[in-house]
């Protein structure tokens, strides 16, 4: 996630972290330089193409802005209760910390049990992100996460462990039945933000959408020129790529925000909330908490 100051007007034009220009500037070289192509033949050979008006252009690219606007606006939408949701998490950590290290007297049982809670985080978060997080997750309960990772769902797997030492502590009479609502209260409202993520990270934007709106655009950026040149004449290279540039980029935008748990500069700095997370339960625990992830040119992992 890239956090950083507004621009001023001169940065505008040359800030490339978190932009996605770099992922669109083959499709704006590209249409700049067909543009240049059809615009020389169209000079070299005397063609007329002031037959083709400009209009019919303009309908089919507002309504290609209004595809564009609908997918964006889907994308951004997951990327918010994405967001949301991950928050809620951080919320219910600091609940679980604070109702444990009240309840549950037994000092070992209660980091015990914070421990898999920090574990989960980073499961969860490894799970979403499609990468390894055994390490990160035994970091917390050592030789255990090896055991946990060769679960389908070790994050689900987290929880159930957490159930059980709660249930233990019930059975051995170190828990009251009150005390075990809460906690498992707390743990019902995790695996509901597991499932929630889960089921933004298991269903993508529906596909034939996506290549409607992939379809068009290229197909309006390689008509576009002749409709241009009557009008534009030997700038019509440089309104091809400004064209290019908002169609593409808004799309490209949408692809990044459609998968908020992934590792792109605008996806959601699910590293530095795991961290969060950790700093909330050490300091539950009376402990020494670790320090907060720094930013890397104003991005958040």
């Amino acid at each position: 996630m890239i956090v950083r100051p507004r621009p001023t007007f001169l940065q505008l034009f040359f800030v490339m972290r978190g932009s996605v220009v770099p992922r669109i500037l083959p499709q704006i070289l590209g249409f700049a330089l067909y543009s240049a192509v059809i615009l020389v033949v169209a000079r070299q050979f005397h063609l007329d193409l002031g037959v083709f008006s400009i209009a019919p252009f303009g309908l089919v690219g507002v309504t290609l802005s209004i595809y564009l606007s609908f997918r964006n606006n889907a994308a951004y939408d997951r990327w918010w209760e994405a967001r949301k949701l991950w928050g809620a998490l951080v919320f219910e950590i600091r609940n679980l910390a604070r109702a444990t290290t009240s309840l549950i007297p037994n000092r070992a049982e209660q980091r015990a049990l914070l421990m898999e809670a920090l574990a989960f985080c980073h499961f969860l978060r490894g799970q979403l992100r499609k990468i390894d997080s055994v390490k990160d997750a035994g970091a917390f309960i050592d030789a255990e996460a090896e055991r946990a990772a060769s679960f389908a769902n070790p994050a689900d797997e987290m929880v159930r462990r957490m159930g059980r030492r709660a249930s233990a502590q019930r059975r051995g009479g170190e828990l009251d039945a009150i005390g075990f609502r809460i906690l498992d209260e707390r743990l019902a409202s995790i695996s509901a933000i597991q499932a929630g993520c889960e089921r933004i990270a298991g269903t993508p934007l529906p596909f034939a959408y996506t290549l409607l709106v992939h379809r068009t655009a290229y197909i309006v950026c390689l008509l576009l020129p002749i409709g241009l040149i009557s009008t534009t004449g030997w700038a019509t290279p440089l309104f091809t790529a400004l064209i290019a540039y908002t169609f593409f980029g808004l799309d490209a935008l949408s692809e990044e925000l459609e998968d908020p748990f992934g590792t792109e500069a605008n996806d959601l700095a699910l590293d530095g909330l795991c961290r969060v997370c950790e700093i909330s339960v050490f300091e539950a625990l009376g402990e020494t908490p670790p320090k907060m992830i720094p930013a890397e040119k104003f991005y958040f992992s």
